[in-house]
């Protein structure tokens, strides 16, 4: 077994069933913090901005009497539009960057727009992006990842997400071989690479110094076989129990983490198990179990 030494475990406001600021299905964002400090984590993100508290006063004593730290924020970008939405993205990039920068994260993960609704699957654009609309992606994102680290001093990661233009193996290489590697660096999450189709190690053996954070979950072969088949959004998809709980799904995590140990890098592996909506009483003994699975792999956390 590995012991992995440079990869820092963490959870997220996602391993318990929370996508949006307020929602009477999520847990209150109190029962959250305190839940995820008693599963034994020490590091979280942000999740959707407006669930924690924006006032880093207020968030600094909520983390800090519980002994959490922050690792990231994250946001939602349409970049393919180009310059028309960089006012409107900027806006809100900008307040989840100063939150998180007051946080001490060093960290901001950007996702791309979805192409089609994660709630109700309406389809609100084409799946595949023209050629000027990809060269709109990469240079907003560069654009964005140097004033995220000019203003506010942290390190945008891309998340390829499922239901995204971002994706799968072939549109993760084509960003990765289209944006500086000094300026955009990868969040790679092992459930939606795998849900897409794509190979983890793979990406991690070929792309190793592109990867500046993980997320880390795992897909349901049987559910996904048959979400592909009903071209199944995202959201139900989600609600079905397509990403389950490790060790049960695809990839398989210690290989994963062994990788990325090797890549000699100081990384965030952080759980996210997306379960919207879910019990509340569900995501607490999931998150203890797969943080003692993790330590099983070698984690220190």
């Amino acid at each position: 077994m590995t012991t992995l030494s440079r990869i820092r475990i963490g959870s997220a406001p996602d391993s318990w069933g929370v996508w949006f600021p307020e929602d009477p299905r999520q847990v209150p964002w109190r029962r959250f913090l305190d839940e995820v400090a008693a599963s034994g984590y020490e590091w979280i993100e942000l999740g959707p901005y407006g669930y924690l508290p924006t006032d880093p006063a207020e968030l600094t004593e909520e983390t800090a009497r519980r002994g959490l730290k922050v690792s990231a924020g994250t946001v939602f970008t349409g970049l393919h539009h180009g310059p028309a939405v960089w006012e409107k993205t900027w806006a809100h990039v900008a307040e989840n960057a100063a939150l998180a920068q007051a946080m001490g994260a060093e960290h901001l993960v950007v996702i791309p727009a979805f192409w089609r609704d994660d709630k109700t699957g309406e389809v609100l654009e084409d799946r595949f992006l023209t050629p000027a609309q990809w060269r709109e992606l990469t240079t907003q994102t560069e654009r964005l990842a140097h004033e995220v680290r000019e203003r506010y001093g942290l390190r945008v990661v891309v998340h390829p997400h499922a239901d995204t233009h971002i994706d799968g193996e072939e549109n993760v290489a084509r960003f990765l071989d289209a944006t500086d590697p000094g300026l955009v660096s990868l969040c790679l999450d092992t459930g939606h690479y795998a849900y897409c189709g794509g190979d983890n190690l793979k990406l991690i053996e070929t792309y190793g110094e592109r990867i500046g954070y993980l997320h880390l979950k795992q897909v349901d072969p049987e559910i996904l076989a048959e979400v592909r088949e009903r071209e199944v959004p995202f959201g139900p998809a989600v609600a079905r129990g397509v990403m389950c709980e490790p060790p049960a799904g695809v990839p398989a995590l210690e290989p994963v983490l062994a990788a990325a140990q090797r890549l000699g890098v100081e990384l965030f592996a952080i759980v996210e198990q997306d379960m919207y909506p879910c019990a509340p009483d569900k995501p607490l003994p999931i998150a203890r179990r797969t943080r003692s699975y993790l330590r099983s792999c070698g984690a220190r956390a």
